[in-house]
C-alpha cells in the first residue's frame, strides 16, 4: 500500500468523517455541513441532507456479547428476546427470567435463565445505539403502541462511549458472568478471550455473526458503514480531495480492513465501484 498524501491542515471534523451508519439528526449540522442539501436519508425518504455525498466503503455487524463465562446454554436470543431484555419495558428488570413473560408475549420460545442480569452498552451519543435500537427495539415498540419517545433501550444500564470499556463490563468477573451487551463486531473480534458473541435470530432462525453473514446481510443486526467528504472543502483543497482518492483506490481498503483493530467486512465488487462512481461523479 503507498503512502498516503499528507493530511490537509483543517480540522478533520470539516473535511471527511467516518461512520458506522449513516449521520442521526444531531450529527448532520454544520462542522461538516455545505450549506446545500443533497442526498437522500434512509431513516426519512425524500428528505435532504446536510451533507454533500456518503458512499458506503464497507459492512459491519453489532454483535450481541456475553461473558465467556456466561452458561453454555445460552446461544442465540430472537429480538423478542433482546427487547424484553433491553427495550424500554424491560426498565427494573434484574435477572434473565424477569424478561421470561414479556418475551413469551412476544412469541419467543426461549428459556431464558434464572441468573442475575447485567447489562453494558453503547449510550444514547453513539451510532451503535442508534442501530440496535432501530433495527431491534423500535419496529417492536411500535407495534405495541408505546409512544415515539419510549423508542430507546432501558435507561437502567451500564452504557458507555468507549467500546473497550463495554467489552470489560460484558466480560464481567467469576461472581458475576450473567452479563449481556452489544459492540461492533470488530470489537467482538478482538476480544473472544473474554466475551462470547450469541447468534441472533430475527425471524429466520439463528445466526452467528461472522465475516460472511455479516458480508451477506444473513445476520440481521448489519449495517453499512460510510464515509461523508464536504465536496465543497474538497474542491477548495487538493490534499483533500487526493487522499480520498487514495482511500478509494485499489486495494487500499482491503489492507485497511485486515488491521487487527479494523475486522470489517469489505464490500462486494459491484457496490465499491458505485462509491467510487459516487466520488468520481461528485
Amino acid at each position: 500500500m503507498g503512502a498516503a498524501p499528507p493530511l490537509p491542515l483543517l480540522p478533520a471534523s470539516e473535511q471527511l468523517r467516518a461512520q458506522r451508519g449513516p449521520l442521526t439528526d444531531h450529527e448532520r449540522p454544520d462542522p461538516l455541513g455545505a450549506p446545500e442539501l443533497v442526498g437522500a436519508d434512509r431513516h426519512e425518504p425524500g428528505r435532504r441532507r446536510r451533507l454533500r455525498i456518503e458512499p458506503r466503503d464497507g459492512l459491519d455487524g453489532i454483535g450481541v456479547i456475553t461473558s465467556i463465562n456466561n452458561d453454555p446454554a445460552l446461544t442465540c436470543l430472537t429480538f423478542a428476546d433482546l427487547y424484553a431484555l433491553t427495550g424500554p419495558e424491560s426498565t427494573g428488570f434484574s435477572t434473565w427470567a424477569a424478561a421470561q413473560d414479556l418475551a413469551t408475549e412476544l412469541g419467543s420460545s426461549t428459556t431464558l435463565p434464572d441468573a442475575p442480569f447485567t447489562l453494558t452498552a453503547p449510550g444514547e451519543e453513539s451510532g451503535t445505539y442508534d442501530f440496535f435500537v432501530e433495527a431491534v427495539i423500535e419496529p417492536i415498540a411500535e407495534e405495541r403502541g408505546l409512544a415515539e419517545e419510549e423508542w430507546a433501550a432501558r435507561p437502567d444500564y451500564q452504557s458507555s462511549p468507549d467500546d473497550n470499556v463495554i467489552i470489560e463490563g460484558v466480560a464481567g468477573t467469576a461472581e458475576n458472568a450473567s452479563t449481556l451487551g452489544w459492540v461492533g463486531f470488530a470489537f467482538v473480534e478482538n476480544a473472544l478471550d473474554r466475551v462470547r458473541a450469541l447468534e441472533v435470530d430475527g425471524g429466520e432462525g439463528c445466526v452467528e455473526p461472522n465475516i460472511e453473514t455479516i458480508g451477506s446481510g444473513d445476520y440481521p443486526i448489519s449495517r453499512p458503514l460510510f464515509i461523508y467528504v464536504n465536496t465543497e472543502r474538497a474542491a477548495a483543497n487538493e490534499a483533500l480531495a487526493a487522499y480520498v482518492d487514495f482511500y478509494l483506490s485499489d486495494g487500499v481498503i482491503s489492507e485497511v480492513f485486515q488491521l487487527p483493530t479494523a475486522a470489517y467486512v469489505e464490500l462486494p465488487e459491484e457496490e465499491f465501484s458505485a462509491t467510487r462512481e459516487i466520488w468520481e461523479n461528485r
